[in-house]
């Protein structure tokens, strides 16, 4: 069991951090350091899935709101709390804001949509998005590859390589969940403020 995993791994893990990356995927680039780490991949490989999936998602959902603002998904995505936070910055800080929105959990999708309804030009916004997405995807991989080497270091030698993958599983599942409550409390307070604004 323990070996299958451990193969499956080694076959898509390096394909789940891209599609990983594609949505909010912080969790995902970091378990793809801890992996490098773990010598599964090798770092700039892990940085790399990393960067193609969060280039390929911002560029995705700029062209939704781009090219189809009238599609019914699209409507729904503006409806989401943060959209006309997003729009106004981008409004007024447009160039900051391609270059941060991904740091801001939650924020990704409907800043992404509110890039592509703006009328930031597409060869600015794709510069402005490789340059944060290759940050991005270096940061967070580093920050899992540090955080495998903290672990080593207390963990020693006491679990076999399989067991210790087991535990990365765990952490990464333990962070996406933590990440979610966190944004789910802060889109919630981030509604209220927009209802109480437009109340």
């Amino acid at each position: 069991m323990n070996g299958t995993i451990h193969h499956l791994i080694e076959q898509y893990g390096l394909i789940a951090v891209f599609l990983g990356c594609v949505a909010e995927g912080e969790s995902a680039a970091i378990l793809g350091g801890f992996f490098a780490h773990q010598h599964i991949f090798v770092l700039w490989q892990t940085v790399l899935a990393a960067f193609l999936g969060a280039f390929a998602g911002d560029t995705f959902f700029f062209t939704l709101g781009r090219s189809f603002a009238d599609h019914r998904y699209v409507r729904r995505l503006r409806r989401r709390p943060g959209f006309s936070r997003a729009y106004r910055l981008l409004n007024t800080h447009p160039n900051i804001f391609v270059l941060t929105n991904r740091y801001i959990y939650g924020m990704r999708l409907v800043g992404g949509i509110a890039a592509g309804l703006s009328t930031v030009p597409v060869p600015r916004f794709v510069i402005l998005n490789a340059i944060s997405s290759a940050v991005w995807a270096a940061l967070f991989s580093a920050i899992g590859y540090v955080f495998g080497l903290g672990a080593e270091r207390m963990v020693g030698q006491a679990f076999e390589r399989h067991e210790r993958l087991l535990i990365a599983l765990g952490v990464g599942l333990g962070v996406a969940i933590i990440a979610w409550l966190v944004g789910h409390h802060f889109a919630g307070r981030e509604r209220a403020k927009e209802d109480r604004a437009g109340s």
